[in-house]
C-alpha cells in the first residue's frame, strides 16, 4: 500500500498517511484543535524493489561459459586491412 502525504492548509503541517490506492482520500487534520482542510501533495514514489535471487540468467554466466564466448571472439590482430589481399586476375 503507498504513503500518502498531505498538507493542512490551516495550519501548515504536513502529514502522512498509509492508505489503500482505492481509499478515498482524508479531509481533515488528524491534529486536535485544528480541524483544518487537507490537501494531498504529489509523493516523491518510491525505489525500485528487488526480490529474488537475480534479475537474469545471463547477469552471472559461468566461468566456462566466459572463458568459451572469449575464444570465439576474433582477436584484433586477424582483423588487418583486406586491400593487400586482392588478386589480379
Amino acid at each position: 500500500m503507498p504513503t500518502y502525504e498531505y498538507r493542512c492548509q490551516k495550519c501548515k503541517k504536513s502529514h502522512e498517511a498509509f492508505q489503500s490506492i482505492t481509499a478515498k482520500p482524508l479531509t481533515t487534520c488528524p491534529q486536535k484543535k485544528c480541524g483544518g482542510r487537507l490537501k494531498r501533495l504529489l509523493g516523491r514514489g518510491s525505489g525500485f524493489i528487488f526480490k529474488g535471487s537475480g534479475f537474469y540468467i545471463t547477469d552471472y554466466r559461468s566461468k566456462k561459459y566466459q572463458d568459451a564466448k572469449k575464444k570465439d571472439q576474433p582477436t584484433s590482430s586477424s582483423s588487418g586491412s583486406s586491400s593487400g589481399d586482392k588478386t589480379k586476375t
